[in-house]
């Protein structure tokens, strides 16, 4: 038996067991004999339908399916589980409860205050309370995940304007537009991205900046996407740099060769787009006789591949120049530029997509994101050094976003005022 096999057995039997947990519960918030047989019906069918899909999956040439479907039924299906498994987070704190008060009933043969009308008996009822908290909060999180597959392409534009004292005259006004985090491999609607693409070209940006991930593990995922992105046009040109996911390090490749491959054919795509791609080295982007230095590194994240290597991106840069540094990864700012480079003015970045989950209103910026990244969505500054991090054009994994939305970024360079 394969490793595959194993693990989808494995996976098969937890649900299972989730199920059955998460079915006694539902049982107690339903007493008419008809709705329980219908819930009962409704319930394991579509339970039979994800957990026969998981374990059908070894024998499936799934990765050859309609890319719309296969997205959405691995997502369904993890929503569902997700849904269930906080559920069952609630439903263990009833079971305490239960324990804890059968134990005492045991050991004194004595009622408790929660169950004054079981004296005679051992058994525990369950808490019709806890059984409605944890099966509303499991409800609720699947319901807003399920509509957060609307929002997939629901870009936002985010308007910026940093001033600087040491930006040239020229570049006074000057325009930018980041894009990060394509994920071609996991888009289901061209059309839709081809509004995106309007959208970013509508800023009529001077200059235009990706930050990595253009694919999910194969140069092959953004052929079908080369049209549109070809199209992102502005005075300065288009440069880009690689994301963790750009390397197809976490596709299986039958020989190293095949892996190498990969990467020059997404490189090639870069070129083919018309991007100027950026492997540790950097560039003058000149205006009026004045320029400013760009720097790209290739990816550098704590915790993820060390690809960047900034000594050699930031090789015959004048310190005294205004500078940009793409780098894909927010961690790369706080663990190398901040302490290393103070001479970078702005850091643009990618990689967290705000989780693709989260709240941002007046006052409050909240995702589960932040319990990795301190930085991982919008400005931070910290003395005269600027990050941006991009949430993110894109999606991976979830195809969907809640609260945070895929992003275009629009940045406006100002020279201070003496």
């Amino acid at each position: 038996m394969n490793r595959r096999i194993k693990f989808a057995l494995f996976v098969g039997c937890f649900l299972i067991v989730l199920d059955i947990y998460v079915f006694a519960a539902l049982k107690t918030v339903i007493f008419k004999p008809l709705t329980k047989q219908i819930v009962t019906i409704v319930y394991w069918s579509i339970s039979v339908i994800c957990i026969g899909t998981l374990l059908a999956l070894p024998f499936l040439n799934y990765e050859k399916w309609n890319p719309q479907i296969r997205t959405n039924l691995f997502a369904a299906i993890f929503i569902l589980f997700l849904a269930k498994f906080l559920a069952v987070t609630i439903f263990i704190v009833d079971d305490l409860r239960r324990g804890i008060t059968w134990v005492i009933k045991k050991l004194f043969n004595t009622p408790t205050l929660a169950n004054t009308n079981q004296t005679n008996g051992v058994k525990i009822p369950r808490s019709q309370f806890l059984s409605w908290l944890g099966l509303g909060v499991g409800g609720s999180l699947m319901a807003t995940l399920f509509y957060g597959f609307s929002n997939r392409y629901n870009y936002k534009i985010h308007k910026t304007t940093l001033t600087f004292n040491n930006l040239p005259t020229a570049f006074d006004g000057f325009t930018i537009v980041q894009l990060s985090d394509i994920h071609s491999g996991s888009f289901t609607n061209k059309d839709s991205v081809a509004k995106g693409v309007v959208k970013a070209n509508d800023l009529k940006p001077d200059i235009i900046f990706f930050t990595g991930d253009l694919v999910n593990d194969k140069a092959t995922e953004i052929e079908p996407y080369k049209d549109l992105f070809n199209k992102l046009q502005a005075p300065h040109g288009v440069y880009s740099i690689l994301g963790n996911h750009d390397y197809g390090k976490y596709a299986p490749w039958p020989t190293k060769q095949a892996e190498d491959e990969n990467l020059a054919q997404l490189k090639a795509h870069h070129a083919d787009m018309g991007w100027k791609l950026l492997l540790n080295e950097n560039v003058k982007i000149t205006k009026n006789n004045e320029h400013i230095a760009l720097v790209g590194i290739e990816n550098w994240g704590k915790g993820f591949f060390q690809f960047g290597d900034m000594k050699k991106a930031y090789t015959n840069v004048n310190p005294a120049d205004f500078t940009i540094l793409l780098s894909h990864d927010p961690s790369h700012w706080s663990e190398q530029v901040l302490p290393d480079y103070k001479n970078i003015d702005l850091t643009l970045s990618g990689h967290t997509h705000g989780a693709q989950f989260g709240i941002e209103i007046p006052g409050l910026k909240w995702s589960p994101i932040q319990w990795r990244y301190k930085q991982w969505a919008g400005l931070y500054t910290v003395n005269n050094q600027n990050l941006y991090v991009n949430r993110g054009f894109g999606f991976l994994g979830y195809p969907g976003r809640v609260g945070i939305m895929p992003e275009i970024t629009h940045i406006t360079l100002r020279k201070a005022t003496v």
